[in-house]
This record gives C-alpha cells, sequence and structure tokens, in this order.
C-alpha cells in the first residue's frame, strides 16, 4: 500500500524493511475488536536452563513447518565505547563464516540441504537470526543455529572479506533517498539516546575496527544468559528441550555488562533540517517524541497512527494525498521501543510542493487536536490493528517473531494480547488527549531530502510457512466460465480473495505503454455505485483491506477480510470490477503518480540497470519496455482509453478467482455466481505483440549514474510459465541465488567483490529472460563482470553438482511450502496457475517434476541457455572523470 511507511533495519547482506511499529514488536501491534473473535490458543512452553539461556516453544500443528530464531539481546545501542561503529550488524554477518566444526558455507548449505530458509537482522535492542523450513528438518537447525551462535570463529581471511563487503552495503544506504531522510530524521530528533545512531553505524567509525574488537564484542554479548532460542511449529516442546540440552549445556553463564544509555531530554523547541540529496523527489518527515511501550498513553498513539495514516481511507491519505495531490505517498507510524519512541508521518513529494504539503500535514494534526475522532474511525482502526495481528500468525515465522517482541519488550509471553485488551478500552477522548500532550510545535521535529539545487543557500541546513495441513480445496465454474478456487481452512478467522486477468505488456502497444498499472491503480477510484472515498472506508471500517497489484502479465484485485465480512468483500470485489468509472480526475492524479514512480526509479541503481537490460535484450519486443510506461506514453493516456482497454480485458475467458480461508463452500460459491455472472462472455483479445527479434550476438551496454556503487547484469532469454524447462530453470536460479550458493562463495566470500550477487528470472505468459546480477564498487565492475561471465561458462558446460541440485530442490520446496502459508498467498498461487492454463493443482505437479530433475537434467538446459544464446551485459556505475 502506498501510505505504508518502512524503517531501515541492517541485515545479513540485505536490507530487510519493516514497519517502524516492527523495529519496536516484529510485528505492528494489534487490538481487539468489539466483534468477539477466537483466536486459536497454542501450547506455549517456556523453560530457561542452567546457564540462563531461555527457550520458547509454541507447538502449531497446523501446518508442516518449523521456524526456528535465536534472539540475542543486543544490537547498535550496547556497543558501549565503539557506539556508532555498527559492532552489532558487522558480527551479525559474520557469525555464519565457519565455527570450529563448520567450514566457510557449509552453514548455508546444510539449511538449504533440508529446505530451509535463513537470514537475520540487527536493530536498535537485539540481533536476531532464524531459520524457517519443512518441520522435518528441526533438528538440524538447531545444530546450525546453537553452533552458529556459541562456535563461531570469525575467520581472519573472511572478516576482511566481509568488511569490504558491508561498505558495499553502506554505498546502497548513501543511494537510497528513503533510508537517509530516516536517518536524518533520527539524528536529529534524538541528541542524547543512542537511537540517534544508524544500526549500520558511521563508516569512518566502522573503519577503524578490527577483527579483535568483534571478538571481543562476541564473547562479551553472545553469552547463553543473554540469548533466546525460540521454536514455533509442528514439533513437541518436550523433543525440543531434551534435543537442545546437551548442545547448549557445556555454555557458561557470564556477566553481560549492564550498558549505560543516556535518556533523551525533554525536547524544549522545533527543530528543522532540510538538505539535498542525489533524488528526484522530496522525502519529507514529520514527528514527535513519545514514550516508551511501557506507557499507558502508547496504545492512543498507536491507534492515532492508524486513523491518521495507515490505509487509502486514512486522514493524510484520504486529504493530502487523494484529494489535494500534495504528494506522491503519506503515512503515519508509531515507534515505541523500550525506550523514549517517536510518532512520525513520512512522505513523498514533488519538491515545490514540499512547503504546502508539510503545512497540510500540520493542519491534519490540529484537526485531531480540537475534535475527538468519529466512532467509526476509532472502531476501524482497532479492526485494522486486530487483522494486521491475525495475519501475522498465519505463519510460524510470524508467531516466532510475535513471541520474541514481547518477551523482549515486556519480559511477557502474554503481552500481545494484554495488549490487545488495552486497545479495546481506548476511547475517543484518550486519543484526542494524546494528540493535544505531544503534538505541539516545542516537540517538533521536521527533515527532509531534496532534489539537488533546489534549496536557497538560505534554505540548506547542514546536520550533525508452511502449507495448511488442514486445507481442503475445491475447484468450481461459474455460469459463464470463469473458474472457482475455494479453499477451505478454519485455523484463524480470516478470509482471502483473489481476482486475476491477464493484461500487460503484451497487451500494450509502444504508444500506449503503462496503461496496464494506470488502469490498475484507477480501478479503486469509483465506481457506479461508490466512491474512491467510500471504496477505501468500507473494508478499512471492518479491519479489512483492499489493493491492485499489475506487472508484466496480470493484474490482480486482493481483498483480505475477517471471516464475517467476507460476502461484503466479495460484494466490493465484484463491484470494483464490473462497473468501475475511471473518473477523469481521478485518472489524472494516478497518471501523476505513475510518472513520479517512473521518476524515482532513475533513484534507484538496480532498477535503472534492470530497464537498461531488458530494452536490449527484448529489442522490438513487448517485455523490452518498462510496465509504467513512459513519460510520453503516458502523458497521452486518458480516462476514455482505459475504458477501452478494460473492457477488452474484463471478460469471462480471462478471469479466475480464488477464495481461501474460514469459509464455507456452498455460500461462497453462491455469493459469488450472484455477483460475477454477469461478466461479459466474450472471447479474450489476442495479443498483438509480436515476438522479440533473434539476438545477433552478445551485447556490453552502459548508463551512467550519479551514485556511489555499480550494478552488473547479465541477461539471457527465457522461459514462459508453461515451457517443460522451467522446472530446471527455477533450480538453477534458487541454486544460484543465496547465501551457500557458488556465485555468493566465489564471488561474494572468496574475493569480496560484490556485496551482493546472484541470479533470478522473470517468466512469463511468453518466454521471459534469466539474469545474473551483482552490487559492487565501480571499480570492480569490470572484474566482477568477467567472474560472473566466468561462472556462468563454467556452468554451462558442467551445470550443478549433486549436492547443488539437492540443496535447491530442498529449499525451493521448502520455499513453496512457506509461501501457502497465508490464505491470500495460497489462493494466489491458485489462480495465477488457473489463469495460465496449468491448473489449481499445479504446485503439487511442480513438485513432483522438481523432484524427478536429475543432475543431468540440469545440465542440459544450462547449456542451452547459457551457452547456446546470446546476451546483454548492462552496467550502471558514475561517469568515469
Amino acid at each position: 500500500m502506498r501510505a505504508k511507511t518502512v524503517v531501515w533495519t541492517a541485515g545479513c547482506g540485505l536490507w530487510i524493511i519493516m514497519n517502524f511499529q516492527m523495529a519496536l514488536f516484529g510485528t505492528p501491534p494489534a487490538s481487539s475488536s468489539s466483534t468477539a473473535l477466537q483466536i486459536p490458543e497454542s501450547k506455549t512452553s517456556q523453560f530457561t536452563f542452567d546457564n540462563g539461556l531461555t527457550l520458547i516453544v509454541r507447538e502449531d500443528r497446523s501446518a508442516p513447518v518449523v521456524s526456528v530464531q535465536a534472539w540475542c539481546r543486543t544490537g547498535s545501542i550496547h556497543e558501549d565505547q565503539w557506539i556508532g561503529a555498527g559492532l552489532s550488524h558487522i558480527l551479525e554477518h559474520m557469525l555464519f563464516k565457519g565455527t570450529q566444526t563448520r567450514g566457510l558455507s557449509e552453514i548455508a548449505q546444510t539449511v538449504q540441504g533440508v529446505g530451509g530458509y535463513m537470514n537475520a537482522y540487527t536493530s536498535f535492542d537485539r540481533t536476531v537470526f532464524y531459520v524457517d523450513a519443512p518441520s522435518s528438518g528441526w533438528k538440524t537447525l538447531l545444530d546450525i543455529l546453537t553452533d552458529a551462535i556459541f562456535n563461531s570463529t570469525l575467520p581472519e581471511g573472511e572478516y576482511a572479506k566481509e568488511q569490504e563487503v558491508i561498505r558495499r552495503e553502506f554505498a546502497m544506504g548513501f543511494d537510497n533517498p528513503d533510508r537517509m531522510a530516516s536517518e536524518l530524521m533520527f539524528e536529529t530528533a534524538y541528541r542524547e539516546h543512542p537511537y540517534r545512531y544508524p544500526v549500520i553505524g558511521y563508516l569512518d567509525i566502522y573503519n577503524r575496527l578490527t577483527r579483535q574488537d568483534v571478538l571481543d564484542y562476541y564473547h562479551a554479548r553472545y553469552a547463553p544468559n543473554n540469548l533466546t532460542f525460540i521454536v514455533v511449529g509442528d514439533v513437541s516442546f518436550s523433543e525440543v528441550k531434551k534435543y537442545l540440552e546437551p548442545l547448549v549445556k557445556q555454555e557458561k553463564r557470564r556477566v553481560c555488562k549492564e550498558i549505560f544509555i543516556p535518556k533523551e531530554p525533554e525536547q524544549l523547541g522545533r527543530r528543522e533540517q532540510h538538505q539535498e540529496f542525489n533524488t528526484s523527489l522530496t522525502q519529507l518527515r514529520l514527528s514527535y517524541h513519545i514514550p516508551s511501550i511501557t506507557h499507558p498513553d502508547v496504545y492512543a498513539l498507536d491507534l492515532l497512527s492508524v486513523v491518521l495514516g495507515q490505509g487509502r481511507s486514512s486522514r493524510l491519505d484520504q486529504e493530502i494525498l487523494e484529494k489535494r495531490a500534495l504528494v506522491h505517498s503519506i503515512g503515519a507510524f508509531s515507534f515505541t521501543p523500550g525506550e523514549a519512541g517517536l510518532f512520525a508521518i513520512s512522505a513523498v513529494c514533488d519538491v515545490d510542493k514540499r512547503e504546502e504539503a508539510q503545512q497540510a500535514i500540520l493542519n491534519e494534526i490540529e484537526q485531531v487536536k480540537k475534535s475527538p475522532i468519529s466512532t467509526l474511525e476509532l472502531e476501524k482502526a482497532r479492526k485494522q490493528a486486530l487483522a494486521s495481528h491475525l495475519n501475522q500468525l498465519q505463519t510460524m515465522s510470524g508467531q516466532a517473531a510475535d513471541i520474541g517482541s514481547s518477551w523482549f519488550v515486556a519480559n511477557d509471553l502474554n503481552f500481545s494480547e494484554n495488549y490487545l485488551k488495552k486497545i479495546q478500552a481506548v476511547t475517543a477522548a484518550d486519543v484526542q488527549c494524546v494528540a493535544k500532550t505531544y503534538f505541539n510545535d516545542d516537540n517538533l521535529t521536521i527533515v527532509s531530502l531534496n532534489p539537488k539545487g533546489s534549496l536557497s543557500p538560505a534554505a540548506h541546513v547542514v546536520s550533525a510457512t508452511n502449507e495448511v495441513a488442514s486445507l481442503s480445496m475445491e475447484t468450481h465454474q461459474l455460469s459463464n466460465g470463469i473458474p472457482v478456487i475455494i479453499g477451505q481452512n478454519d485455523r484463524l478467522p480470516l478470509a482471502s480473495v483473489r481476482i486475476s486477468f491477464k493484461s500487460g505488456t503484451l497487451f500494450e502497444t509502444p504508444t500506449n505503454q503503462g496503461i496496464t498499472h494506470l488502469t490498475a491503480q484507477s480501478l479503486l477510484k469509483g465506481t457506479k455505485n461508490r466512491t474512491a472515498e467510500q471504496i477505501a472506508n468500507e473494508l478499512e471500517n471492518l479491519g479489512g483491506n483492499i489493493d491492485v497489484d499489475s506487472g508484466f502479465n496480470t493484474t490482480s484485485l486482493q481483498v483480505d477480510v475477517l471471516k464475517s465480512d467476507l460476502n461484503q468483500g466479495i460484494a466490493l470485489a465484484a463491484d470494483v470490477l464490473l462497473h468501475p468509472q475511471f473518473p477523469e480526475e481521478e485518472v489524472k492524479k494516478e497518471k501523476l503518480l505513475q510518472l513520479a514512480a517512473l521518476q524515482q526509479e532513475k533513484d534507484e541503481p538496480m532498477a535503472v540497470c534492470r530497464n537498461l537490460l531488458r530494452r536490449h535484450l527484448f529489442l522490438d519486443g513487448a517485455y523490452g519496455r518498462n510496465p509504467l510506461g513512459t513519460p510520453e506514453s503516458i502523458s497521452s493516456l486518458n480516462a476514455e482509453m482505459i475504458k477501452v482497454f478494460y473492457q477488452k480485458l474484463c471478460v469471462s475467458s480471462n478471469l479466475a478467482i480464488a477464495v481461501f480461508g474460514a469459509v464455507d463452500k456452498k455460500q461462497v460459491l453462491t455469493e459469488l455466481e450472484k455477483h460475477f455472472s454477469s461478466v461479459p462472455q466474450k472471447p479474450l483479445p489476442t495479443s498483438t505483440a509480436a515476438a522479440p527479434s533473434d539476438l545477433s550476438t552478445n551485447l556490453q551496454v552502459y548508463e551512467a549514474i550519479d551514485k556511489s556503487q555499480a550494478i552488473v547484469q547479465i541477461g539471457f532469454r527465457g522461459v514462459s510459465v508453461t515451457d517443460p524447462d522451467r522446472p530446471a530453470l527455477d533450480l538453477l536460479e534458487e541454486a544460484l541465488s543465496d547465501l551457500g550458493s557458488r556465485l555468493f562463495i566465489k564471488i561474494r566470500e572468496e574475493q569480496g567483490l560484490a556485496y551482493f550477487v546472484g541470479a533470478a528470472q522473470r517468466i512469463g505468459l511468453k518466454p521471459g529472460y534469466f539474469i545474473f546480477y551483482a552490487g559492487t564498487d565501480p571499480v570492480k565492475a569490470d572484474k566482477v563482470t568477467h567472474d560472473l561471465l566466468e561462472e556462468i561458462r563454467i556452468l554451462a558446460e558442467h551445470g550443478l553438482s549433486p549436492e547443488e541440485v539437492q540443496r535447491a530442490k530442498a529449499k525451493l520446496l521448502g520455499a513453496q511450502k512457506m509461501a501457502r502459508q497465508s490464505n491470500g498467498g495460497f489462493a494466489q498461487l491458485t489462480v495465477l496457475d488457473t489463469l495460465y492454463g496449468l491448473g489449481a493443482n499445479f504446485y503439487q505437479q511442480y513438485e513432483t517434476k522438481i523432484q524427478s530433475l536429475t543432475p543431468e537434467d540440469i545440465a542440459a538446459v544450462a547449456k542451452k541457455y547459457f551457452s547456446q544464446k546470446h546476451y546483454v551485459v548492462a552496467v550502471v556505475k558514475p561517469q568515469t572523470p
């Protein structure tokens, strides 16, 4: 959703996007509802070993998946004399580099061998390592985590290479305007508390760290009495405890130095910082100091953040984005950690609208102070929070994060439950009271990052999983031929509707490219029966959500509701799909947002490189065009063109519907027939897109960017969704795209040439592409290109080893099981497979195909696509002086 706000935390080779509330909880704060909903109880047990290590296990038999997590109570605010160095973050990177019994990359490969996925992140007050896998591998996961946590050797050679990798991570951050705006906000709002320091640290301090500094920190903070292991899934507490005890019993309790953390003094006047940055749009942040999570005002503040800036029907979205078009996106969040927090509003706008947008935000805040929010707004906020919490509990990993955060924040496994009860008690008067208490000018911080050259000198201030075991699925067909998949899963009182139809660049022309995206974004802008605001309000008032997504091949309408509101959700979805009005004024607003998104891509080196690669790889083909279009094509579009385009696509032969969750199958089918049987029974127009011309030679293309990093991508023509070679290429993608892959080991680990490296493919209704990519230092771009091409040559000649194939199979199939944990994820998978003609049960056939592949099969496909076809090398990097 456009209103969602993010905070950047440092994470094991990747930036992890999290809601600011997740920076506190690991899950968005949830609320109760006036509607009595029973959340199924799960058996949660806790035990503390003699050495102080805490074990928490939740037994959940709903799916054959387990999440094993290790939480260390140490983060960037605990780095003592090295505060601002990023010690916690670099240690997070180093723990998987080898132990006393396992060598380089063996940890990642072992996890992949049981079908698992692992990652980690560092935040202000914690470092978390997590592994999700089919439950049959839980013992292996515990072996791996305990070994990495307690026995890491931090090899000296690996430390030197990882230092360079993290320097690339710094460079990525320096290029990201969203991240830098958030850092500017924190360092301006906080003057004493270490929240003012970025989690990753400062590059100049980081560069002074030695391996011994990191080792000393490791031994000081990774004591068993400073750690909690959390296991959630299809496991037994007694078996987990029995198995873990000998793995950790030799670890001795140690004294963990109490780190002095200064309190943040009261702010006594408005603080304001406006800087220039290499960005196309302005990033604006407004924030107010608020209390920590233990303060009773937090519950009202959290609900106020929903009312103001979470969802399309929120006040800021409706008034400032929809009605006045002052911003391209906007959202509000309440960051309430263990220490003093922030209530903040984030927006992206054109630079010439910053001051007007800023004042409009302040005006909305004044309205909250003057008049209580409505009963409807308050109830909507409660329901949204409840639905958010329930959605988090669909996965084992989400449950583990919820448990861990509750334990770390309040030392109380029932913290979330108690939070829900207190949310329910909040009144409109409480919300108005906290607004009056905290939203005053002396407590306000305003910062912004603006395009270079846009600020006058006077204004420029420089600053210091798992598949649901009980699911029952049926396929049906409506009277007009629309296929329907209904999946019944009664574990949680939730339901998801997914409706998809073919669209995208294959149905566009060079002159109207971008019309699919514009059509999708305009679908929610009004129908014959509802205004855009009524659409936004109707489900959000019930704690539900409606959204539209589009890509190269499809457009999908997504509706998520509570069980009791499913009929209303289906009726709204039908109204949106069957009776859209595409009001001219709303289309004009969406065109401006689409132009802004196109402009914003120029700030993202990966996107710049991806677009450059596609243009040259597909030449005159449809997949070479940007789904967002071009400035010229977007400007030429209008509401009438959208109506004609949409009417051709919204026909019964081009729709598929899936409804998954706590549903009555017969009732769902009746509702769908009532609302969707009127979809016209017309054939889908044949795509006019011609097949792209063959590449006559290998090609290298280059584009200069004003950034600190370089991106290298090497692309080959690929396959369609129905191609028999797809499973083999999927396995190749999986084998080449993780922390244990040969690319990661040889290019990042052994040589330290890249911050990230891997492979990816895009499959479609027509053959897509397969790419190899890396992010690196500009001076190393040629070397990385050479080494990637050499690895591709070796792959084409020899394929994958049997061990690589087996690990890739386990990880790919494990990831698919985890993707089927949620109703929405499972429904989306089946609706697309049905739309593509593969069938709702294709995932089962796919698993059989994957399991049957041999190393010889993989080698033949690798040779076919990577040695017998021409490729394109795309490089984006700073202009050479």
